[in-house]
C-alpha cells in the first residue's frame, strides 16, 4: 500500500470516559492525557483519524444530532487538552436493531474509506482503544494493534491482545510506542 501512517483510534473509552449512550455534550469526560497523546501524533504529522462505533443510535437512544453534539464537545476538549482529531468515522449500526453492516468494528470499511479519502497505509497505521474490536481491524489489515484496557475492558479482550498485539497502561504509552519514543 502506498500513503502515510496513520493513528486510528476509539472514541469511547479511549479519549473519553465511557458513560454507555453518552448523548449530552455535558456529559463528555476527557480521558487524562488523552490530548496531550493526540499532539504528540499530530506533531509527528500523523493523521489522527477517530473511528466508533455508536449503536445508541440504531436503538434509539440518541440520534445523529446528538452524537455530533457529543463528538464536537470532545473534540473541544481535545484541542484543550493539545491535540486534534483530523477526521472522524462512525458505524450508527447494531445487528439486533438495524441489521447487519460492514462498517460496525471488527469490520474494516471505515477504515478502508479512510485510507482512500486520506491517502493512508493501513498496514503501517496505529489501531488503539479498550476493546479487542477497536484494534482487531489493524491486525486484519497489517496494521500495529494497541490495547489500552479499562476497567471495563473484558478479560478476554486482554488476553486476545496480549496474544495478537499489545497491551499497554494509557494512550500515551500506545503512542510512544508506535512513534517509538519510549513510555
Amino acid at each position: 500500500m502506498s500513503g502515510r501512517r496513520a493513528a486510528f483510534v476509539d472514541r469511547d473509552g479511549t479519549l473519553m470516559h465511557d458513560f454507555h449512550f453518552t448523548d449530552s455534550p455535558a456529559d463528555v469526560v476527557l480521558i487524562p492525557g488523552a490530548g496531550r497523546a493526540l499532539g504528540r501524533l499530530n506533531a509527528a504529522g500523523i493523521p489522527v483519524i477517530l473511528v466508533t462505533n455508536q449503536s445508541g443510535i440504531a436503538r434509539g437512544f440518541f440520534t445523529m444530532a446528538d452524537y455530533e453534539r457529543v463528538n464536537a464537545r470532545l473534540e473541544t476538549l481535545l484541542e484543550a487538552d493539545g491535540g486534534r482529531l483530523d477526521a472522524t468515522y462512525v458505524c450508527p449500526h447494531h445487528p439486533d436493531f438495524s441489521g447487519p453492516c460492514a462498517c460496525r468494528k471488527p469490520g474494516t470499511l471505515l477504515f478502508e474509506q479512510a485510507a482512500a479519502a486520506h491517502d493512508l497505509d493501513l498496514a503501517a497505521s496505529l489501531y488503539v482503544g479498550d476493546r479487542f474490536r477497536d484494534i482487531e481491524p489493524g491486525l486484519a489489515l497489517g496494521g500495529t494493534g494497541i490495547l489500552v484496557p479499562t476497567d471495563e475492558t473484558p478479560p478476554d479482550d486482554v488476553a486476545n491482545a496480549r496474544a495478537r498485539a499489545a497491551v499497554v497502561r494509557t494512550l500515551d504509552e500506545a503512542v510512544a510506542r508506535f512513534l517509538g519514543t519510549g513510555a
